[in-house]
């Protein structure tokens, strides 16, 4: 999906209706949901911006061709019906004629119509999107459009039928199509609009966007606060429980806050984080109320920047010194060794105390639970391959909420084969790797003081040295998150995330694409560009086994083979390190269990989305919420298999 902002993770965003509220009106109220956000948005340009701090506001905004129900089920939005040719190429949906666009004072400027999406998809590829990877190569005369080798775009797979009908030509059968249309850069604009705000258009201001979409954008104040009201004339505005959402901005300085506001009524809920001086108290009085919530699609990892550039903020002190990381991290030997030298139970400790430090664990890049392949989940199929590349990998279970990979006495075996070789070389120790990490977030540096203990207890501090950056939020958005380039990404060693666009393990799989993978920058590669460099530590193999996976469109069972073998690669060559997951953390709350759209792709199912949110004036017991989960997960099943019943109903009769 988006490229996810590691400060998400510290707990902020609860999965599966469980939600972190904060400042607003009363608890009592269950028309008001009062909620925090970590970081501000950027771009409110949908079309373009391929962040999760731009889809998060936009999904209560702007409204697809589907969305997802609480079951995790596509379900129509703008798109009454839909059909599917039976070679599996073309895609036509059918408009429902109710739906309108509006300004940002709720006033109607035009209905939604067909080529809305067609212009839509023009702009895209003339501003050349960040989210195209997600299309380029699917629809029909795109891939050429956007090299500039076709210039006419009416010659690219979209059209406006009539006024009310939309189809969408392929260049291959994709059975997760429909999925890819609840990603934000499929979505319509109004092309009147679009042309009259020009280079203002999604700009950070909510009178720079038309809205069709549930809520409307009311207010938004950097580093402050946001605020949303119910767009009275939304189509389905009867399935929108909520009038306002107030969210505010939170650094994670003050996390005992809280808790603290959540008892005296002012919030609807709370993160609880178990290492503060006074969560025994909280503990003993909400013994009956402390939730988990389930871990999500958002899978974070380590990596290291191969090629980096910027060193404005580094502890090193020569070039020597910076020559010696860059030839440790592109070692294999070392790459592991750093890898089970991290011990990701103390590290989950650090935002879920000890009785959570497992329940946020993730062991892969695509979540192990993701497809299934015969009756063998993705996890375990990789597991299985994993052993191939050599007895270290022998009995891991990859499974969520296992610390799969620290081992101390591996993690010295694979340094005392990489310093060998390093030394051969004239490298010189300790390596030393900058960490940077936000000064004001506790967990954050809780986490990175977890990372640097375990690395140089494990390889000792005359090895390998995590030199801790704490600089201010913004610094590290530039340096990180919000960089443009592979150039301006500025640290040795980082953590990233990726969440899913669509239901395929090549959503995930695909970031690393030597051609167009989208989180290449984060390792210091431009995309199509940086190849030799991307050849030394393999990435060309990767790709190949990529395209080989991406070419199987007729049996699915082998197209997921494929990605395992590809996912097995990638841990084995220790240019990952997974560790942790979206959700999976502890929080009491009000909001009623489950009530939310579910998806563990595209934008519509994600934990900021509030169509569905219900609050209750109750505070949710731990009892109601298993039982609830239970049922949830039983008739999410039920749902699921219904739905993949139904979709021969879809497929055009000759």
């Amino acid at each position: 999906m988006k490229v996810s902002k590691m400060l998400l993770a510290t707990g902020v965003v609860l999965s599966a209706g469980v939600f972190l509220s904060a400042c607003g009106k009363s608890s009592s109220s269950t028309s008001t949901y009062s909620y925090v956000y970590a970081s501000d948005p950027d771009s409110l340009n949908y079309l373009t911006t391929n962040r999760a701090t731009t889809s998060d506001v936009i999904t209560n905004l702007v409204d697809g061709l589907l969305e997802n129900d609480e079951y995790g089920n596509l379900v129509p939005s703008l798109a009454e019906s839909w059909t599917v040719s039976q070679d599996g190429l073309t895609y036509t949906y059918k408009l429902r004629k109710d739906a309108k666009w509006f300004n940002v004072d709720g006033e109607e400027v035009a209905s939604v119509k067909a080529q809305d999406f067609v212009t839509g998809l023009k702009y895209v590829a003339d501003q050349k999107s960040e989210a195209l990877y997600l299309i380029q190569d699917s629809i029909s005369g795109l891939d050429a459009y956007v090299k500039g080798d076709e210039k006419d775009f009416s010659k690219v797979g979209v059209k406006a039928i009539d006024d009310y009908t939309v189809q969408y030509t392929l260049t291959r059968p994709e059975p997760y199509w429909n999925s890819k249309t609840t990603n934000n850069i499929l979505f319509p604009v109004n092309e009147e609009f679009l042309k009259s705000k020009g280079k203002d258009f999604g700009s950070v201001d909510p009178s720079s966007i038309l809205y069709n979409g549930p809520f409307l954008l009311k207010s938004l104040t950097s580093k402050s606060s946001m605020e949303f009201v119910k767009n009275p004339n939304y189509y389905d505005k009867d399935k929108v429980s909520l009038e306002d959402v107030k969210l505010t901005y939170y650094d994670g300085s003050d996390q005992e806050s809280l808790i603290r506001n959540f008892s005296d009524g002012a919030y609807s809920g709370a993160r609880l984080y178990p290492n503060t001086s006074g969560f025994a108290t909280v503990k003993k009085k909400y013994a009956d109320n402390i939730l988990y919530s389930p871990q999500d699609a958002t899978s974070y990892y380590f990596n290291f920047n191969f090629n980096r550039q910027s060193y404005n903020h580094t502890s090193k002190t020569s070039d020597d010194q910076k020559n010696a990381t860059k030839e440790a991290v592109l070692n294999k030997d070392f790459r592991q060794a750093v890898n089970f030298a991290l011990d990701r139970t103390a590290y989950g400790a650090q935002s879920n105390g000890e009785d959570g430090a497992t329940k946020q664990l993730r062991n892969t890049l695509v979540p192990p639970t993701f497809v299934q392949i015969g009756d063998q989940t993705f996890g375990q199929v990789v597991a299985s391959k994993l052993v191939n590349y050599g007895t270290e990998w022998a009995n891991v279970d990859l499974t969520d909420a296992q610390d799969a990979y620290y081992n101390p006495d591996k993690a010295k075996a694979k340094f005392a084969k990489a310093k060998e070789a390093l030394e051969a070389k004239g490298v010189q120790f300790p390596i030393h790797l900058d960490l940077p990490v936000d000064q004001a977030d506790k967990v954050g540096i809780q986490w990175a003081s977890s990372v640097k203990q375990s690395i140089e207890s494990t390889l000792g501090a005359e090895n390998v040295v995590i030199d801790l950056q704490k600089i201010s939020v913004d610094d590290l958005n530039n340096v990180t998150y919000f960089a443009n380039t592979a150039a301006q990404k500025d640290y040795d060693f980082y953590t990233g995330g990726w969440s899913a666009d669509y239901q395929d393990p090549s959503t995930y799989l695909d970031t690393l694409n030597v051609n167009n993978g989208a989180s290449l920058q984060n390792f210091g590669f431009e995309p199509g560009q940086d190849m030799d460099k991307m050849k030394d530590l393999g990435l060309d193999t990767y790709t190949k086994m990529l395209e080989e996976a991406n070419a199987e469109t007729k049996d699915v069972k082998v197209r997921y083979e494929k990605y395992a073998d590809a996912q097995a690669w990638l841990l084995d060559s220790g240019i990952i390190m997974p560790t942790i997951s979206g959700g999976g953390s502890p929080s009491v709350s009000k909001s009623k269990p489950f009530s939310r759209a579910y998806s563990l792709v595209g934008i519509k199912g994600s934990g900021f989305n509030f169509k569905y949110t219900k609050l209750r004036s109750e505070i949710v017991t731990t009892k109601e919420y298993e039982e609830a989960k239970k049922k949830w997960q039983e008739k999410t099943l039920e749902s699921n298999q219904k739905a993949q019943e139904e979709l021969a109903d879809h497929i055009e009769k000759k």
